[in-house]
């Protein structure tokens, strides 16, 4: 197990105040950017100091620009100079503002959302940039989320991913600004992640909520046993295709009710889908969440109408701007379908589609065909470049299954054009470190680039 650090939102609040007003002493105004370091125990810098960090700044109307905190310098030095910031904290420096920055008055909500980069699947990463919003916007942002989601003042919210996501930054600053409390791990750890969510912490009862990504709960059963969570009213999942096994143990496994998936991106939230839905409408994630409106073209490019207050533009890019916006829908360039009553199911993405003989294949629709399955346990198909057929169809997997059985498997389940023609067995699948899969990865890392 690892340790874990509990924040309260009066304890954040104060953190908020003074780097908020440290900013502000050093010149910072309102639009400008500044540099938010990941974490770093080793210059004093905790998570719940960041995460504080991000919401006052927010406050305030100046944006953080948050960052892998993986990147190498070669990666993360042009990403700073395409955000153009007023001020590029290290972590010493936030530390130091939490500590002893002058405070000052908030606003009462968020100001704008984080700048995060975003690369998809392909190209070079981009900036999401929503601007500074007026007071009305702001309120109306932040009361969607807090409507959606529910936060309460007796919440204990539990973060399991990165905090340079925007995903956990969203679900833990709604928690704090409502008064509640926010566990924080010093990594995902599954055996410390089932022990919050059974038994709390020595200063909190067991967690109430919590956002995770498909692998999550993967690791999390793997531990063997019942999860237990007596006190969880909310388990936001996203960020991946949820493998439907994985879904229906999820939904048996946890209280009822608790259980919900979205379907959304850095650039803008989507769909949502609770438990009766998911139950109802097995591998779908839903419809559009309140203020949106969903519209599949005939291509399969999903877009998304949203208020005023949730649009966004790529920063510094007005190319890219264009071609994801008509009029006041966006496209992420993700494909899917929607049924008569407005539920979504996703194809994947216009990047990942495997083109065979002429043909498309949606990997995300073999995929489900094999997860699960004896012996199968998680599953990638790509493509690779095929000199008769353009592209054939490949896929990796883990499990105890040998190559062949895979491959029948999928014979006797999908048609000919969609059967993989090769198998490769791995120990693991290249993921992000949010648990989302590296698709484009995989040729190269099996040697068949």
């Amino acid at each position: 197990m690892v340790g874990v650090e509990v924040l309260t939102a009066v304890r954040s609040e104060g953190i908020q105040r003074r780097v908020a007003g440290g900013l502000l002493a050093r010149g910072a105004r309102v639009g400008d950017r500044v540099v938010v370091p990941p974490p770093d125990p080793q210059a004093g810098l905790a998570s719940g100091t960041v995460l504080s960090a991000v919401v006052g700044a927010l406050r305030v109307g100046v944006v953080p620009v948050v960052l892998h905190g993986g990147l190498l310098d070669e990666e993360r030095a042009p990403l700073v100079a395409d955000a153009d910031p007023h001020l590029d904290l290290s972590a010493a420096a936030l530390a130091a503002l939490a500590q002893d920055g002058p405070p000052v008055d908030l606003a009462p909500d968020p100001l704008a959302r984080p700048l995060h980069y975003t690369s998809g699947t392909t190209g070079r990463a981009k900036g999401v940039w929503s601007g500074v919003l007026a007071a009305p916007a702001a309120a109306a942002l932040r009361a969607e989320e807090a409507d959606l989601w529910a936060f309460a003042a007796d919440d204990v919210h539990l973060v399991c991913s990165p905090l340079y996501h925007s995903a956990p930054i969203r679900f833990a600053a709604g928690t704090l600004l409502v008064g509640g409390t926010v566990v924080l791990p010093e990594r995902f750890d599954a055996a410390t992640v089932a022990g919050v969510l059974a038994d709390g912490t020595t200063e909190t009862g067991p967690a109430t909520s919590t956002f995770c990504v498909p692998a999550h709960l993967q690791r999390l059963f793997a531990l063997g046993g019942a999860v237990r969570a007596p006190r969880l009213r909310l388990l936001a999942h996203a960020g991946a295709p949820c493998p439907l096994p994985l879904k229906e143990r999820t939904l048996a496994a946890l209280p009822a009710g608790s259980v919900w998936e979205f379907y959304g991106s850095t650039e803008g939230q989507i769909t949502a889908c609770g438990p009766d839905e998911a139950a109802a409408h097995p591998g779908s994630v839903g419809r559009a969440r309140p203020g949106r409106r969903l519209r599949v073209d005939d291509d399969g490019t999903i877009w998304c109408a949203v208020p005023p207050h949730a649009r966004f533009s790529y920063w510094r890019d007005p190319g890219r701007t264009a071609r994801a916006w008509r009029a006041d829908r966006f496209t992420v360039g993700d494909l899917g379908r929607l049924d008569a009553d407005g539920y979504l199911w996703l194809d994947g993405r216009r990047d990942d589609l495997v083109i065979t003989g002429g043909v498309n294949v949606y990997p995300l629709e073999v995929e489900q065909a094999l997860e699960g399955r004896p012996g199968i346990e998680e599953v990638a198909v790509f493509g690779v470049d095929d000199e008769r057929w353009g592209q054939r169809v490949c896929l990796a997997y883990t499990g105890t299954a040998a190559p062949d059985e895979v491959l029948a498997h999928a014979a006797a389940h999908l048609a000919p054009h969609k059967r993989p023609k090769e198998a490769h067995r791995v120990d693991a699948l290249p993921l992000t470190p949010t648990g989302k899969l590296r698709r484009l990865d995989l040729p190269g890392v099996l040697g068949l680039a």
